[in-house]
């Protein structure tokens, strides 16, 4: 062993860029690139080796960091794709869109359900919004295998009980016989499926249609855009007060 090495999470950390529990999970999610190469927990860094977090080259902090532009998209995602940024499961996200970039979705959307999720390559907006995640509104349309009602609805946006525990509260809106448009500001793994169940309905089809203030309007299925400078400038603001680390 290079006795000028250090553990990898410590140079990341060192570096100022976050804390070395942070910078495991980073390695732990593929966001890590250590001389060309996906990183992995226990690596260590020796003088002169290369290591990129998201797509940017980071050094020592008495050394500027390389900027890279930062790209933010809005993809309409089909159904079947997997929201993972491990390139080795098949149908994944960052396969499909084959952006030239290394780039990430911002969260997640089941591989069965369709509509809007972000991806980018600024690892700092990535924390920000996951963490804050749980305080900003994602609406989505649901459409179930039988007639709902006022019960259903009323049931359903007092809070479910189900293996998480009591969801939080939210808006539930009846657009036709089987449809219904649905407001959350928490995201647990297949909620909306998970609480319809718990009154024996059945989901057939779920499209997530806004994430905080941007729509996913016009995006085709299976295309993406950029966010506007606008959107972008919005975005960073509604997060400003969520820490990356």
């Amino acid at each position: 062993m290079n006795p000028n090495s250090i553990s990898l999470n410590k140079f990341i950390s060192d570096t100022g860029y976050c804390s070395r529990r942070e910078a495991d999970n980073l390695i732990t999610q593929g966001r890590v690139l250590l001389n060309d190469q996906p990183a992995q927990l226990g690596n260590r860094y020796n003088p002169g080796d290369s290591v990129e977090v998201d797509g940017s080259l980071i050094t020592t902090a008495d050394k500027p960091k390389k900027q890279e532009k930062l790209v933010y998209l809005a993809f309409n995602k089909p159904v079947g794709i997997t929201t993972t940024s491990e390139e080795k499961i098949p149908g994944n996200i960052i396969a499909y869109i084959k952006y030239p970039k290394r780039i990430f979705p911002i969260g997640r959307l089941d591989k069965d359900s369709e509509g809007l999720i972000f991806l980018t390559n600024d690892g700092d907006i990535v924390n920000k919004i996951l963490r804050a995640g749980n305080n900003h509104e994602k609406e989505y349309i649901v459409k179930v295998n039988k007639p709902v009602d006022g019960y259903f609805m009323q049931k359903m946006a007092a809070g479910v009980r189900i293996k998480d525990g009591l969801t939080k509260p939210c808006i539930v809106k009846k657009v036709s016989t089987h449809t219904f448009r649905i407001i959350l500001t928490q995201g647990l793994n297949r909620q909306i499926r998970r609480m319809c169940e718990h009154f024996d309905y059945t989901v057939t089809s779920l499209q997530r249609v806004r994430i905080m203030h941007i729509k996913l309007d016009s995006i085709a299925l299976g295309k993406w855009r950029y966010l506007s400078e606008v959107e972008i400038d919005k975005l960073k603001d509604m997060v400003s007060n969520s820490s990356k680390t």
